[in-house]
Formats: C-alpha cells, structure tokens, sequence
C-alpha cells in the first residue's frame, strides 16, 4: 500500500502545471522543395528570417506566419494556428492537482498548454508563370499607289 501512496505523489508531483513540463517555447521546422527559400517568421518578438531548411524558437502563445520567398516561383504565405497539444492538455490538468487557479492562470497566460500546426512547416514551391509568348503585330502591306494621269 505505501508503494501506491509513493507512485500516485511521483505521478502528481510530476504531472505539474504545462508551463513547467513543456515550457512557454517551442521550435517550428521549416523546409521548402526546393530548398534555399527565405522564410520570414512574423509574430515573434522581433522579425526573423532564416533560409530553409530552417528551424525557428518561437513563443507557444505567438500568433506566427511565416512568409516564403525565391526567385523564380510564388511567394505563399501560411499562418499557424495553435491547438491544446495532448501533453499540454495533460500538463494543463495537472493544474487541477497542484497549481489551481493559479497555475492555470500562468498556463493560460504564457500558452504552455498550445502547439503550433502545421509543425513541421513544409511547402513545395511552385514556378512563377511563364510569361505568355509574345505574338508580333500583324501588319497589313498596301501596295503603292500608282498616280493616275
């Protein structure tokens, strides 16, 4: 019986507040086909950009988009959202046993309990359209005039 009483306080003590287990960062992976795109990363504390691939640290309550970029195809832009990971759902209960309200307002605060998706980011690139072909002016030849005496 006190093996049990030992296992359930490990298991409390361990399963403390998200912030704690998870911490209030995580890294985003980036990676385009092909590679060597210039990815900015808005909704950090300050801007960022790094070529891909690339793995970027950012705040778990940012709200990020990252923008990509190379010569020769489309830029494309894709916003993240943020969902309650399974860990941090289970970090953010683990509130109810040891933080309370507190912790679960430290959680909330800092989005310890979130996970960005998509993480990993990876796009394929597409090639810019090629400009359609240029189709010379038609000109018309009149024949000359000749005078009429």
């Amino acid at each position: 019986m006190r093996s049990w009483g030992g296992a359930v306080l490990a298991a409390l003590l361990l399963s403390g507040c998200a912030s704690v287990t998870r911490g209030t960062t995580e890294n985003i992976s980036i990676a385009t086909t092909p590679s060597g795109a210039k990815a900015d990363v808005a909704g950090t504390e300050a801007p960022f950009s790094c070529v891909t691939p690339c793995v970027v640290e950012v705040n778990r309550n940012a709200d990020i988009t990252v923008s990509l970029s190379k010569e020769g195809y489309e830029p494309q832009i894709i916003p993240l959202t943020r969902e309650v990971s399974g860990s941090g759902g289970a970090g953010f209960a683990g509130n109810l046993l040891l933080g309370g309200v507190v912790g679960m307002g430290v959680d909330a605060a800092t989005g310890a309990a979130m996970d960005h998706k998509p993480n990993p980011v990876v796009v394929t690139l597409q090639p810019v359209a090629p400009p359609p072909p240029r189709v010379p002016a038609v000109r018309h030849h009149r024949k000359p005039r000749v005078p009429v005496s």
